[in-house]
């Protein structure tokens, strides 16, 4: 590792089991699931009928009531995390240097339900009753734009798109920023709403997502032997990324230093990863090396773990690779077990709870995992939660397009 040291001083979360820290970090502990009925359209005609929502947000805080419909819900999850974030790490825009503060944001799908929306009433009502907002509302760099807008934030400002790796590689690039000397403060995270009946018909076509519907709770199940693909989620999660003398100087609280950062493609297949693991081993590999840490380092993997057939036996596979003798001394959990898969937003939502099991010194468990695979043959920390001490950790994230992204986070000393 060269360059400036960044610390991240700030955690917001939207999510289907919690809409703020405390809630979201005791559900993960506890091992509570947020899959349950899909609630916001009808699913009779739909195979898959489960899904883990975001319920009861009330966005008055941050958007006007008046305001509301001038953003897709896409867009609502990241201002409120993104706001969230902010308050938390305790900055004040009128006092910082806005100029050298950036936001790099994610999201895999965008504004769907929006246009979603506007086609229909464009076949219905014709190209005349078409909302004015289409395009603001549906475009996917609208969520930086909105976060920057709101604190007058000048420093660089972009969205990245690659599927399931989207919000991975935003904070990857906004460390890099920081790193460099390009900005001292970085707004990252990544956002996600595609649970419209478009966004589950076009997964449950490509027999992407689990059928457990009568099991909701349960169908979330990485490692497992019975999983029979992932769940879909929602949500958003955004970090304040800060230069670490930056963050020193204003007393800042430190929740764990970012360290690394690493990604490859598999050159392999559009939805499929590659099966050797070469494309996961690499991304692994270079965040490690870009982190300047050893592999024998790192006590804790936050996977990318999606609950399908192909990804968990690939990831753990790669896992061992990267790892060798040392893998299976690693405490290696997923996330989604619990919140499901929110596409481009898991990887923040994911380093979230990393910084969290670095900050508290516990690993959250994953949850269902009741008849390990015996290809995924790693220590997964089933179904209950672990207190361990967490000096080095990593984080991954695989998304459709062959694209992967790793994340190395450190305890500060």
């Amino acid at each position: 590792m060269s360059g400036r040291r960044i610390a991240i001083t700030g955690l917001g979360v939207v999510s289907s089991i919690g809409h703020d820290l405390e809630t979201f970090w005791d559900s993960l502990v506890t091992g509570k699931s947020g899959v349950s009925q899909i609630t916001k359209f009808d699913v009779t005609d739909f195979p898959v009928k489960i899904g883990s929502e975001v319920k009861d947000l009330d966005v008055s805080e941050w958007v006007q009531p008046h305001e509301i419909r001038k953003y897709d819900p896409n867009c609502l999850f990241a201002v409120a995390a993104s706001e969230m974030a902010i308050a938390d790490s305790g900055l004040d825009f009128t006092q910082a240097n806005v100029d050298e503060t950036g936001v790099v944001a994610a999201s895999g799908i965008g504004g769907i339900q929006e246009l979603e929306a506007q086609h229909e009433r464009l076949l219905s009502r014709g190209p005349g009753r078409v909302s004015p907002m289409l395009i603001p509302k549906l475009m996917m760099n609208a969520m930086a734009g909105h976060i920057s807008i709101r604190h007058n934030l000048r420093g660089p400002n972009f969205t990245t798109a690659s599927a399931c790796a989207s919000s991975t590689h935003a904070m990857g690039i906004a460390h890099h920023f920081i790193r460099n000397g390009q900005a001292d403060i970085m707004i990252t995270g990544g956002t996600e709403a595609a649970m419209t009946p478009l966004g589950m018909a076009g997964f449950a076509r490509m027999k992407a997502l689990s059928t457990r519907n009568d099991e909701p709770a349960r169908a979330s199940r990485p490692f497992d032997k019975g999983r029979n693909g992932f769940v879909m989620g929602e949500g958003a999660a955004f970090l304040v990324f800060e230069e670490l003398e930056h963050a020193k100087r204003r007393g800042a609280r430190i929740y764990a230093e970012m360290l690394g950062f690493g990604c490859s493609g598999d050159g392999h297949h559009i939805t499929a990863p590659d099966p050797s693991g070469k494309g996961a081993t690499l991304s692994m590999q270079r965040a490690i090396k870009d982190a300047g840490i050893r592999p024998e380092q790192v006590n804790y993997v936050n996977a990318h773990g999606t609950s399908t057939q192909l990804n968990d036996a690939t990831e753990t596979c790669a896992i061992k690779t990267v790892f060798q003798d040392h893998a299976k001394k690693l405490m290696v959990s997923s996330t989604k077990s619990m919140v499901g898969h929110l596409l481009g937003a898991s990887g923040s939502l994911e380093l979230v709870a990393s910084a969290l099991s670095i900050q508290n010194s516990i690993v959250h468990s994953t949850i269902n995992q009741d008849e390990p695979d015996p290809d995924c043959d790693l220590d997964f920390v089933p179904n209950e939660a672990r207190e361990e001490k967490v000096d080095y950790a990593i984080s991954n994230s695989f998304g459709f397009g062959g694209h992967n992204a790793t994340l190395v986070l450190g305890r500060y000393q």
